[in-house]
């Protein structure tokens, strides 16, 4: 299947890897198809492309390889919406707000992608958690000393 996309021109997409997200992501209530892309080789950075909308697309990561200790419980209703099983079957990924310089780049801990890797289901979850907001800074911050 042909997509036209973003960042990577006009490629081709193995349907069975479209993600759904029911009701949409926040914001984007319309935008219900979406496909992970890889942005580097080095499996850190994706790109969250819209199937129906070529010009949107998320810089996404796995939250886990910046912030070892974050941590969260999915709503019950979470769980259901996903069909979610078992925790292996869940992958998380933050939206980015992608800065220059990049070492400048934020994560939204706040509000993960949160997919079933069984049946593609997904949705954006909005925790209520007081640790986590919406821009964490992903590269620590160099101490200056004085």
């Amino acid at each position: 299947m042909n997509i036209a996309t973003k960042y990577h021109g006009e490629i081709d997409i193995n349907p069975a890897e479209i993600l759904t997200f029911e009701k949409g992501i926040p914001g984007f209530a319309e935008e219900k198809k979406f496909v992970l892309l890889p942005l580097s080789e080095d499996d850190f950075f994706y790109v969250l492309q819209s199937l129906a909308t070529e010009g949107l697309a998320f810089i996404v990561t796995n939250p886990f390889h910046f912030f070892t200790a974050y941590d969260f419980k999915l709503e019950d209703s979470v769980v259901e919406e996903l069909s979610l099983e078992s925790e292996k079957d869940v992958l998380v990924y933050s939206i980015l707000t992608v800065q220059d310089p990049f070492e400048k780049t934020t994560a939204n801990l706040q509000a993960p992608i949160i997919i079933n890797s069984k049946n593609n289901k997904a949705k954006q979850v909005i925790l209520h958690d007081d640790n986590y907001n919406t821009k964490h800074p992903i590269f620590e911050k160099a101490e200056t000393k004085g």
